[in-house]
């Protein structure tokens, strides 16, 4: 058997009585306390996470910017040093390899960080694709950790922390805008990203000094309401902001245009990998008119849809299959992502999921399903 991973914050997590799950080949905190508690945390004061299972890729160079045009879809030379931009990496034929943020460093200077069990393909990939650029493509992971901060308290937190000259840095600081602090006298990249529908800061700094940052961090938040969070809690905030996951909505199977990502930039000058071929799903309409769209569900009660089971209409006809489910805990009704044949597709369209020989009456919604101050 191999032997699980650990980030450098795994002593943290023993130390708080968190139960671990295997997540990708890490030994990952599943939750602490109650998944529904450290959910509603989020929601109503601020959560933090251990994100050092994911990858950072930095590329440096003269053709950075153009190389990372050809290497993803998204137009990476658009963006200002100080930004950062979601974006896909995509094989030749279209089929997701990965949703990643690119954060740009300076104006050769990008970090571009890959889900934590995409982390070699896509560190190998761009590699693969920088020859004949002028830039250097470095796998940092084994060296860096990702600390998150959720929630609407989250500003307060990390204001609390910071030198006293810095808390204008983090209080003007934009959504996927990325900039530097000092904590505990440690340099800091702070990112106002996050994956759980709210506001929400992101920590990058190396390994050996992320303990020290996680334990000034619970301090500081204390009286925020700051509240340790693991995976399960994380799951099921972002499939209420409606983000997919890589390995159930987005998989190399897919193409962008199914999974409703307009994030295809066609406009830009460079024939980026996956072109051709995202141009002719492009014009044949797929995932608008033809084959299937990636949909959002929502049921009356509380029984959930789980991966893998089968959408139907109403007559049981099937048309497509649950990609993440659960019950809601912010809404109080289940919650579903899916993808279904496009003649199905419209908000308000009535189906069923099979949930174990049970059909359960479903309707298609845009997601997200929950939307912050709303």
């Amino acid at each position: 058997m191999t032997e699980l991973k650990e980030t450098a914050l795994a002593a943290e997590h023993q130390a708080l009585g968190a139960s671990f799950t295997d997540f990708g080949g890490w030994r990952m905190p599943l939750k602490y306390t109650s998944e529904l508690e450290e959910h509603k945390a989020v929601r109503s004061a601020a959560g933090i996470f251990d994100l050092s299972h994911m990858g950072e890729v930095r590329v440096i160079g003269p053709d950075a910017a153009t190389f990372l045009n050809t290497a993803l879809v998204g137009n990476l030379a658009k963006i200002a040093p100080g930004k950062a931009k979601y974006s896909l990496i995509v094989n030749t034929a279209g089929g997701i390899l990965d949703d990643l943020i690119s954060y740009r460093i300076g104006e050769q200077e990008y970090l571009v960080i890959p889900n934590a069990a995409n982390r070699e393909t896509v560190a190998a990939e761009l590699t693969e694709r920088a020859s004949g650029f002028d830039v250097e493509v470095w796998d940092e992971s084994e060296g860096i950790s990702l600390i998150a901060v959720q929630g609407p308290t989250s500003e307060a937190i990390i204001s609390s922390v910071v030198r006293a000259d810095e808390i204008e840095l983090v209080e003007r600081l934009s959504y996927y805008a990325h900039t530097t602090v000092t904590i505990g006298g440690q340099e800091i990249l702070l990112a106002r990203t996050g994956y759980t529908g709210e506001d929400g800061f992101e920590l990058y700094l190396p390994h050996d000094k992320a303990g020290a940052l996680w334990r000034a961090l619970l301090e500081g938040g204390t009286e925020f309401g700051i509240t340790p969070c693991g995976l399960a809690s994380r799951d099921s905030l972002r499939l209420e902001a409606g983000m997919p996951l890589y390995g159930n909505e987005l998989t190399v199977d897919r193409k962008p245009q199914e999974a409703g990502l307009p994030v295809v930039a066609f406009s830009k000058k460079e024939d980026f990998v996956g072109r051709a071929a995202l141009e002719q799903v492009k014009t044949e309409g797929l995932g608008k008119t033809t084959g299937q769209r990636l949909v959002g569900l929502t049921a009356a009660g509380k029984r959930a849809a789980r991966p893998g089971h089968e959408i139907q209409t109403p007559d049981g006809t099937p048309i497509g299959t649950v990609t993440s489910g659960a019950p809601s805990p912010t809404l109080g009704h289940a919650i579903a992502l899916g993808y279904v044949d496009v003649a199905h597709a419209e908000p308000g369209t009535q189906l069923q999921v099979d949930v174990r020989g049970r059909p359960i009456p479903f309707e298609v919604v845009k997601p997200p399903f929950y939307l912050r101050g709303q």
